[in-house]
């Protein structure tokens, strides 16, 4: 609303200053900090009112250190980062652009899927919550929104560079220009390391046939509902103990906040030689916004925690980070950038598959880790959970650090 505002009074008044906002790097400055402010001083506020509310953790027992401890903790606080995030993106962001639009669609969805199971844990006292099957299909139907958007949406789109770039005296660094074509509408996205580093997903249906290509979507919005589901119950999974899956993601936004700037500034993807994808610089003012408060939750959730954000902050976390790799062409980086939540994921599907194997064939179930997820793992091996956490929150920031490096070696 302010950058609409701002622009009235510029073109109207040439008033001082209003320019300022039409900068992105500055909206998502403000962003952060509004955010991080909302996030550290209401934050507080929430928690106090979540505490009168009775709307305390039911911990199950599972044998772990301290976990007694945490029985009566506030949760949902999930609201606090869907908070924090919505309200510097409505008076920053250019809201007509496509892709802030589907970041608010998915900030909702998901936290209105999470808010679901958690008023059944806590006020219906189900410590099951939404059934399995109506989250999955919540996720589900966000996967198929965004494919479909991203498939069929005439603003989302790439720049391609033409076949024969042109060479210029006038640059002091002799490098030669890399000249465009028209936006156009494609399924490219990003292959990290390889030299030849983009992937067309409708060729994974049009080496049958050429004329196949108009019926892509049936094979490119299956793949996005697979990377939302899996992403989401990655973030889901993470969030066990103290910090862990708040810190993780503000690792991991900060990095894909990154990405978008480069990927929607003709200069920098012209430098890196990386995919132009116009508008998309549009999305670093809903990143910042989402990091600024993600850090500002992590001051009342690290331990010992004040408040956890339950489904309400886990799934909304994991279905925003799916949405951004996937809307910034970097979705194959997923397993490396988010690879706290992939190996989460991992350990759990491995734990379940073996107990099942073993039990099948010698008549008892056998496990690989103590207990999984894998933080649960070391805490069961005696670890401090902060230890843990901050050991996890180390290699992220080297994954990301190798995500981001990715953008030149080829």
């Amino acid at each position: 609303m302010l950058y609409y505002l701002f622009s009235y009074l510029e073109e109207q008044f040439q008033l001082p200053g209003a320019s300022l906002f039409g900068f992105i790097t500055f909206r998502a400055a403000m962003a952060f900090v509004l955010s991080l402010g909302i996030s550290t001083i209401y934050g507080k506020r929430i928690i106090l009112f979540l505490q009168r509310q009775q709307v305390g953790e039911t911990v199950r027992d599972l044998g772990l250190a301290g976990q007694s401890q945490k029985a009566g903790t506030p949760t949902m606080g999930g609201i606090i980062i869907i908070m924090a995030t919505l309200i510097p993106v409505l008076l920053l962001a250019q809201l007509d652009n496509i892709y802030v639009v589907l970041l608010i669609v998915t900030t909702i969805w998901m936290g209105m899927i999470g808010f679901t199971d958690d008023y059944i844990k806590v006020f219906k006292k189900n410590k099951d919550g939404l059934k399995g099957r109506f989250k999955v299909l919540g996720q589900v139907g966000l996967g198929t929104i965004v494919g479909a958007t991203m498939y069929f949406h005439p603003g989302i789109t790439i720049k391609v560079e033409k076949a024969t770039p042109i060479n210029t005296q006038e640059l002091v660094s002799q490098s030669p220009i890399r000249v465009f074509n028209d936006a156009e509408k494609s399924l490219k996205t990003t292959v990290p390391i390889f030299k030849e580093n983009e992937f067309d997903y409708s060729s994974l249906i049009t080496w049958i046939s050429p004329d196949l290509a108009r019926w892509s979507w049936l094979i490119f919005i299956p793949i996005v509902i697979l990377i939302v589901t899996a992403v989401s119950n990655g973030a889901n999974l993470t969030d066990g103990i103290d910090g862990l899956a708040a810190g993780t993601s503000a690792i991991v936004v900060i990095t894909l906040a990154l990405f978008a700037w480069v990927s929607g500034n003709i200069i920098f993807s012209n430098y890196l030689n990386i995919m132009y994808i116009p508008n998309s610089g549009e999305m670093t003012v809903f990143i910042t916004a989402f990091a600024g408060a993600l850090v500002g939750f992590l001051w009342y959730n690290t331990f010992p925690a004040q408040v956890f954000m339950g489904d309400t902050g886990s799934l909304t976390i994991g279905g925003i980070i799916a949405v951004l790799a996937i809307a910034t062409r970097k979705e194959l980086l997923i397993p490396v950038l988010c690879g706290v939540f992939f190996m989460e994921n991992l350990s759990v599907i491995m734990q379940v598959a073996w107990f099942k194997f073993t039990k099948k064939r010698f008549g008892e179930g056998r496990r690989i880790f103590l207990m999984s997820p894998l933080h649960h793992h070391y805490q069961k091996l005696g670890i401090h959970e902060s230890k843990i956490v901050v050991r996890f929150w180390i290699i992220n920031i080297l994954l990301a650090i190798i995500s981001i490096v990715t953008l030149k070696v080829r």
